[in-house]
């Protein structure tokens, strides 16, 4: 109840206003001062009319069979339209990802760095230096760490390819198994929904405090089917702007915890799948794990926000549209850095810049910084997508100018920079 009737004209301009207004949880609200001579629970109850005026009803049920629901205030749209713009239109660096000569090296680089992250927010303990060396290297993994690392990284693969297929079942649940195959405690629970038979696993804190309790097991074949009818558009519902229904997938899966493990790394692989599905295309060259990684705590927070507050789902698109404005800002300034670096190794060798390619130029500026790197065929045809034939002739050419030392290791060769590179930069030139 409001105090009094006096109170009419502050909870007007509060209802006007709702949009403009910070979206907070009453977790929040409990510890900031209350605007107009109003108390903190009047000022609650006034966002919550507000709210409720403005709510949007999503074809999807929570634990309770209510629909959950999402607001559209000037904070998700602002963000809303930026992480549209910049990931379905074309900005100036786009190029980079757009040319076929340079966009496979960018997209590896995305790939690697989010199935890194992803794993590493589910438990992964291995450095990233070692990882991308892996993945790149192409040998087998050593530990589970590792596996769950390289199976992340075949699953956004995967993800890309069928970017233009509908959602069914069965593909979550390849998704699923190719991203958890060798990583759990029950092997063949790989691409399995739980089942009715075994103990429902919950989210829990690191106390072992019960945080989540998903839908009873023997729901879940039908709330696949609803989730995957509302994210091929098939629910019958009204407009829905496409990130957030991208990020509304993210969310369910992970309410719904259909499988024993690896929820969490599915969740966010089925919204790049939407993502992409829906023509959001540089959404591929983004991580967003490596973002949520830095405030995990948050992202915890935007579930547990949308779960207790009558399933709000716009807590967790506010979280996830920064998160992507952030990404997307990474990625800007990732492209400047590499653009940068390219220009300045094409004028130290601006008499041979023609003889390189772009690949080439790309593996001579990682030698510059890292001098005890090593180079082989299928590394380097891994890097930037080439064939071996393509890969080897690159490494060659390089070996011929003395960039590059070649040794033989086992049964194949690998590459190594020439002792002072710089000198031998410098030698081209002269």
């Amino acid at each position: 109840m409001l105090a009094n009737d006096s109170l009419a004209g502050a909870i007007d301009h509060h209802l006007l206003a709702a949009n403009q207004t910070p979206y907070y949880h009453w977790d929040e609200i409990r510890h900031r001062s209350a605007p107009d001579h109003l108390t903190r629970e009047d000022w609650w109850a006034v966002m919550k009319l507000a709210r409720r005026t403005m709510a949007r009803r999503v074809p999807l049920l929570d634990v309770r069979g209510r629909h959950f629901t999402y607001a559209l205030p000037d904070d998700v749209l602002r963000e809303n339209e930026f992480v549209s713009i910049n990931t379905g239109g074309h900005i100036s660096l786009s190029e980079e990802v757009t040319n076929p000569a340079t966009r496979d090296r960018y997209l590896v680089s995305s790939l690697i760095e989010e199935a890194i992250t992803s794993s590493q927010l589910e438990g992964a303990r291995t450095e990233k230096r070692v990882a991308t060396e892996m993945i790149r290297s192409g040998r087998e993994p050593r530990d589970r760490s590792e596996r769950m690392i390289l199976n992340n990284y075949h699953a956004m693969e995967f993800v890309g390819e069928i970017r233009s297929e509908i959602l069914t079942p069965d593909i979550i649940c390849h998704i699923h198994r190719i991203a958890t195959e060798g990583t759990l405690d029950t092997p063949d629970a790989a691409g399995r929904f739980q089942s009715p038979a075994v103990p429902r696993v919950g989210v829990y804190d690191n106390t072992g405090e019960l945080l989540h309790e998903p839908p009873p097991a023997e729901q879940l074949p039908e709330r696949m089917r609803r989730l995957c009818d509302f994210a091929n558009g098939a629910d019958g519902g009204g407009y829905l702007p496409g990130v957030v229904r991208a990020i509304i997938i993210h969310f369910m899966m992970g309410y719904d915890h259909p499988f024993e493990d690896g929820n969490g790394r599915t969740a966010r692989l089925l919204f790049y799948w939407s993502m992409l599905n829906q023509g959001y295309w540089l959404t591929e060259f983004i991580s967003i794990s490596s973002v949520i990684k830095k405030s995990h705590a948050q992202y915890g927070r935007a579930y547990l926000f949308t779960e207790s507050d009558e399933s709000d789902l716009t807590y967790f698109l506010l979280f996830n549209l920064k998160v992507l404005h952030q990404a997307i800002d990474a990625l800007n300034l990732y492209l400047e850095r590499k653009m940068a670096e390219v220009r300045e190794l094409r004028t130290r060798l601006r008499r041979d810049a023609g003889r390189f390619n772009t690949r080439q130029l790309a593996l001579l500026h990682n030698a510059l910084k890292n001098p005890g790197a090593t180079y082989s065929v299928q590394s380097h045809r891994a890097s930037h997508r080439v064939s071996a034939e393509t890969a080897r002739q690159d490494l060659i050419e390089l070996e011929k100018h003395g960039l590059l030392e070649k040794v033989r290791v086992d049964k194949r060769f690998m590459y190594h920079p020439a002792r002072d590179l710089n000198e031998a930069i410098k030698g081209l030139e002269s």
